[in-house]
């Protein structure tokens, strides 16, 4: 009888492995410590749906970074660890308040409202960033029977416009919202990011600060998948564990989830990658910043510079370095930088951009 182990493939490779651009951390590859780990983690029979040894020892791996109460569920993506922790801290009749960029208002689908049956509930934040004043436009009308109920302040850390909160940014709308009887949520898709850029440890400003739940990203940081849903305060959260799996969330196999989340954080790959990323952002947008013409829209505080330049330019330079319009009306891109970004893929890009910038009628 062949040996199950044994490793045969006819795979072949369809891509470059050395090309890498600048459209979304997502591109990138796995990292290869946590294609390590998931090879240690193979072989043998684990018990399924959590039940294994894998995601019983994540438990301390978090609980080092956020604080003795904390407890993770490993899911598959980030809209599953948006959708599932909103549902398990608000009612059906509960709304969630948020910044109009926000992933989960933009960027999701509508699942938060198809599949969660939340109401959103977006005011607009210039920066990407929300404020107690800001929230308080739709924090109100708790007793009108004929308004969704506002139940939860989501912010994004670090933003989607590439800013980041500060602790005390953090406080402030956690005690706001709490004086109210509402939750703080976030949406940590890049919370190693701001991790890296505040110089900080990922519970002082979470769980320190008041947060109650929060969606910890895994994928735009090395991992080949897999985020969490991490409960900070378990008195926010109702039937979380059945909503997962009732959202399609729950992993059976989940030892790979788990095991490339001790990967990364059991150590420090989650800081090197994510401060690797966050500096070639400052070196694109340094070098950027340079070329006439361009105009960098937004403070660079973690891994995405948003610039605005010439529409032409920027279509030629696309067919060079694959990235995504923001606002394409305006002019307005995203180039987001990776773990894996290397230093002549920034210079390789600077270069390109300033060939198409001197190409630009009148240059």
């Amino acid at each position: 009888m062949a040996d199950p182990q044994a490793v045969t493939t006819d795979a072949r490779r369809h891509h470059d492995p050395g090309a890498r651009g600048f459209a979304s951390d997502n591109y990138a590859g796995a990292h290869p410590e946590v294609l390590a780990a998931l090879a240690l983690a193979n072989g043998g029979h684990q018990t399924a749906y959590g039940e294994d040894a894998y995601t019983a020892h994540l438990q301390e791996v978090f609980r080092a970074h956020f604080g003795p109460r904390a407890e993770a569920f490993p899911v598959f993506n980030g809209t599953g660890a948006n959708v599932v922790g909103l549902q398990a801290m608000t009612d059906r009749w509960g709304a969630v308040v948020t910044a109009d960029s926000a992933h989960i208002h933009t960027d999701e689908g509508g699942a938060p409202e198809r599949v969660g049956a939340l109401k959103l509930l977006p005011v607009p934040a210039e920066d990407g960033k929300l404020t107690p004043e800001l929230v308080a436009r739709e924090a109100h009308g708790w007793d009108d029977e004929h308004r969704a109920m506002p139940q939860v302040v989501s912010l994004t850390q670090s933003t989607e416009l590439g800013t980041r909160y500060t602790p005390q940014e953090v406080r402030a709308l956690c005690e706001f919202a709490h004086e109210r009887g509402m939750a703080v949520h976030v949406d940590g898709a890049r919370l190693a990011n701001a991790a890296a850029a505040l110089g900080l440890p990922l519970r002082a400003f979470t769980t320190d600060v008041g947060v109650d739940v929060l969606s910890f990203g895994g994928t735009k940081n090395g991992l080949l998948f897999g985020e969490a849903v991490v409960v900070l305060n378990p008195e926010a959260v109702r039937g979380l564990v059945r909503l997962r799996k009732s959202s399609l969330q729950l992993a059976s196999k989940m030892r790979f989830v788990s095991v490339q989340f001790e990967a990364l954080l059991a150590g420090d790959l989650w800081l090197r990658s994510a401060a690797h990323a966050n500096a070639m952002a400052r070196r694109l947008a340094e070098g950027a910043r340079a070329v006439p013409g361009v105009e960098i829209r937004h403070p660079v505080e973690a891994n995405a510079v948003f610039a605005r330049l010439p529409h032409d330019a920027a279509e030629r330079l696309r067919k060079r370095h694959r990235f995504y319009f923001w606002d394409e009306a305006a002019g307005d891109v995203r180039w987001m930088c990776s773990f894996d970004t290397t230093e002549a893929d920034v210079d390789a890009f600077l270069t390109a951009l300033r060939e198409e910038m001197r190409d630009q009628p009148g240059a």
